[in-house]
């Protein structure tokens, strides 16, 4: 929390203030102190950026409205991506970042009242006094209040009566406005979409082998027509009768050898 003073003075009580000559005190007696707390203010900042670039602790981030932050990220601080607690070291270009930074600021006054022994320095009446410490701290000076009575030996004394000197006991009340700064600050992000399955790429053109033969000898015109096919003969029509070429001679040597082994036949069956 951080605490911001906005005014603070020092005035003397309105009252009676001792006056006790020769007498050496301490320049501090006590001192008490009373905080009263005003009506808090909450602001919220929200900021989106995109991680850059990432080395070691050292981040670049593009914002939504296009600045280009270059930031030094301590080993302690965290963020929340995903659902998981990760550090400036796991952080990865194309991250998306969110960082919510709530402000609290809470006005207070501070009173402090102390009593304070010292001796006259100086006086401007019947505004101010200038009061010298036997402890040897540093002179102050102090508001004399409006009708402000001073007790010099048991006499009522008025500033204008008071001289540079004199040793004085007093009551001193210190104001001072304050204000309390609480500040928050979340970040998550969401990490980039896994790319897209690369397509395979295509095979390059495979070169195709070629032989080289010889290119043949050119054939002359005349020789590389051919000669047109001769017509075939017409076929002959079948004979309608057989040739005559058989002889009747075969066929009676046949007759005549059947007719002898019949008649060797007959002559067996006789004898019998």
């Amino acid at each position: 929390m951080k605490l911001i003073p906005t005014t603070c003075s020092m005035l003397l009580v309105a009252g009676v203030i001792w006056v006790a000559p020769g007498i050496r005190l301490m320049a501090q007696d006590r001192t008490t102190t009373t905080v009263t707390q005003g009506q808090p203010i909450t602001t919220t900042q929200v900021e989106r950026a995109e991680v850059v670039y990432v080395s070691g602790n050292e981040l670049v981030v593009k914002m939504d409205t296009g600045e280009m932050r270059s930031l030094t990220v301590p080993d302690t601080a965290k963020a929340m991506v995903d659902g998981k607690e990760v550090t400036v070291h796991d952080l990865k270009p194309g991250m998306k970042l969110q960082r919510t930074i709530t402000t609290t600021q809470t006005p207070r006054k501070v009173t402090s009242v102390r009593t304070v022994n010292g001796t006259v320095f100086a006086i401007n009446a019947p505004n101010t006094l200038i009061l010298r410490f036997p402890d040897g701290s540093p002179n102050k000076q102090y508001k004399i209040p409006k009708d402000q009575v001073f007790m010099v030996d048991g006499v009522k004394r008025t500033a204008f009566e008071v001289r540079p000197g004199t040793p004085i006991t007093a009551t001193v009340v210190t104001t001072a406005d304050e204000i309390g700064t609480a500040e928050n600050r979340v970040t998550t992000g969401t990490a980039p979409a896994p790319p897209a399955a690369a397509r395979p790429a295509t095979p390059p053109p495979q070169a195709i082998l070629l032989i080289e033969a010889p290119a043949p000898a050119p054939v002359p015109v005349a020789a590389a027509i051919p000669p047109p096919a001769p017509r075939p003969a017409p076929a002959e029509p079948p004979p309608t009768q057989l040739p005559k070429t058989a002889s009747p001679l075969p066929l009676l040597g046949l007759l005549g050898l059947a007719l002898c082994g019949a008649s060797l036949g007959l002559r067996a069956i006789r004898r019998r």
